[in-house]
C-alpha cells in the first residue's frame, strides 16, 4: 500500500513539472512570435524609408545588423571597376554570381556595392562593358550586413578569388581596399544600361513559425493536464469487489 502510494506522489509531481515545462515552453514561443512581428515591422519600416546617407567612418563603431540591416541608403561617389569581385548566388533568374564593387565615395570613404546579378555566362566585364560605370554615381540600395567565413559547406577562397559569401573585410583585404565600410549597399531596381547587373534582388524573408511552436506545446500540456486528472478520478472510482474464489478443499 504505501509503496502505491509512493508511486503515485512521484508520478503526479512529474505531471505537474511537466505541465508547467510545456506551458512555459509555449509562453516562451509566444514570446519569441512578438519579437518577431516587431522585428518584421521595423525591416518593413527601413525598406520602404526614404533613403538616409550611407554610414560614414564617424558612424562605423555603432553599426550592427539590429539596427541597421535593411536601412535604405544612398552614397554617391565612383566605382573601382577594376577591383570588382564576384560571388557565387543563386536567384530568382537562376544560378551566377553577385556582382561586388568598391565604390570610393565622395565622403572619402570606401564602401562595398552589390550592384546585382549577372548569369554566369556574363561573370567576364568583358562580356558586360556597357554596364560597367565609369565616372560619378549616385546608388540608392539596402544596407547589409557582412557576411563572413563563406557560404554553405563552403569556404571562401580568397587566393584563388573564389567567393561564396559577401565577407566585407576578406573582400577589402583581397583586392587591397583598405579600410572599407563595415557592411555593404545591395543596390534598388534602377536599370544599369545593357541590363546588367540586375539590382534589386535582395530576399527579405523571415520564418515565423512561433504560433504553431506554441500551440504544440500548449496542446502537449492539455494532455498531461486530461491524463493526470483522468489518472486521479480513475483511483477515487470504487473497486469492484473481487469474486469468492472456489475452495479446492472442498
Amino acid at each position: 500500500m504505501a509503496r502505491g502510494r509512493g508511486r503515485r506522489v512521484v508520478a503526479s509531481i512529474a505531471a505537474v513539472l511537466a505541465f508547467a515545462l510545456l506551458c512555459a515552453l509555449g509562453t516562451w514561443q509566444l514570446e519569441r512570435r512578438a519579437w518577431k512581428l516587431d522585428l518584421i515591422a521595423r525591416v518593413d519600416a527601413r525598406v520602404h524609408a526614404a533613403p538616409a546617407p550611407a554610414p560614414g567612418p564617424a558612424d562605423w563603431p555603432a553599426v550592427s545588423a539590429a539596427r541597421d540591416e535593411y536601412r535604405r541608403v544612398r552614397v554617391a561617389g565612383m566605382f573601382l571597376n577594376d577591383k570588382e569581385t564576384l560571388a557565387q548566388a543563386v536567384t530568382e533568374l537562376g544560378p551566377g554570381y553577385w556582382v561586388m564593387t568598391p565604390l570610393r565615395t565622395e565622403g572619402g570613404f570606401t564602401v562595398l556595392v552589390n550592384r546585382g546579378f549577372v548569369p554566369a555566362d556574363l561573370n567576364d566585364p568583358a562580356a558586360r562593358v556597357r554596364g560597367q560605370i565609369s565616372g560619378a554615381t549616385t546608388v540608392t540600395g539596402l544596407m547589409r550586413m557582412s557576411e563572413p567565413h563563406g557560404g554553405f559547406l563552403r569556404a571562401n577562397r580568397p587566393a584563388e578569388d573564389r567567393w561564396y559569401s559577401r565577407d566585407v573585410a576578406a573582400i577589402a583585404a583581397a583586392k587591397h581596399l583598405g579600410p572599407v565600410a563595415p557592411y555593404f549597399i545591395d543596390a534598388d531596381a534602377t536599370p544599369n544600361t545593357g541590363g546588367w547587373p540586375r539590382g534589386g534582388l535582395t530576399v527579405i524573408s523571415f520564418r515565423n513559425s512561433h504560433l504553431s511552436y506554441a500551440l504544440t506545446w500548449f496542446g502537449l500540456a492539455a494532455m498531461v493536464a486530461a491524463w493526470a486528472g483522468w489518472a486521479m478520478l480513475d483511483k477515487r472510482r470504487p473497486k469492484p469487489a473481487s469474486p469468492p474464489r472456489d475452495d479446492p478443499d472442498r
